[in-house]
């Protein structure tokens, strides 16, 4: 059976009306990053960061899964666990759209942190009114996203699945945070064929065996495709 990995970022979820994580202005939703997505930012002035992310979860109700999360759905019902889903994401557009085997490695917006017990709860309300967790009672809930300076989750479980896979296939990413941009390289060292499936090219580390450039929704659903012939 072939092993697929497939590394997912802004791009996917950009046509759906999910704002991209780096605009062409620098800004992230009209925010400075370093303003809402660094520890330091949220020492400084929690409110504004808790505000940030309370409207950025409210928003998930007005989007949904387009035609290449569900591709990815499929290629998942039809290969089963020997597909994994590593998305830089923190929507939950994967999920609606049916993948199950999947690893938020920056969090999830749907999910709250608590600076005191460590506890990550399911999470759709606000935070900026510091609710208590739902675990310790402790006023200390964040957003259970992964900022910059932070580790992000499962590290050791996507570096074992992309030195195993036999495709490694990146989508709608920039190729310019690690260290999901070294994944390609990565996998493309231990023998894995490597595509790139984005608006534009990125900067990779290592030339990409197949490189397409176009939207997700037609790009990953024709290469879906293609996997299915291949692996079933």
């Amino acid at each position: 059976m072939t092993r697929i990995v497939v590394l997912t970022g802004a791009g996917i979820s950009a046509e759906s009306g999910v704002p991209t994580f780096r605009g062409p202005d620098g800004l992230w939703e009209g925010h400075r990053i370093e303003d809402v997505a660094t520890p330091d930012a949220y020492e400084a002035d929690p409110g504004t960061v808790l505000a940030f992310y309370d409207a950025r979860r409210r928003a998930l109700a007005s989007v949904a899964p387009n035609a290449a999360h569900r591709a990815l759905a499929r290629l998942e019902d039809a290969i089963g666990p020997e597909l994994l889903v590593v998305t830089q994401n923190v929507d939950d557009l994967h999920e609606r759209a049916g993948t199950g085997n999947l690893v938020h490695m920056h969090g999830e917006l749907r999910r709250a942190l608590c600076g005191w017990c460590g506890a990550r709860p399911a999470w759709d309300g606000d935070l900026i009114d510091r609710p208590p967790c739902p675990e310790c009672g402790e006023r200390m809930l964040r957003p259970d996203v992964v900022w910059f300076g932070e580790m992000p989750y499962d590290l050791d479980r996507i570096e074992r699945a992309v030195v195993a896979c036999d495709v490694f296939a990146s989508i709608g990413t920039s190729g310019a945070v690690y260290p999901a941009a070294a994944y390609a390289a990565l996998a493309a060292s231990f023998g894995a064929r490597t595509v790139e499936l984005n608006l534009e090219p990125s900067d990779a580390l290592v030339p990409f065996d197949d490189a397409r450039a176009g939207p997700a929704t037609e790009l990953v659903p024709a290469w879906v495709e293609e996997m299915l012939a291949v692996c079933t």
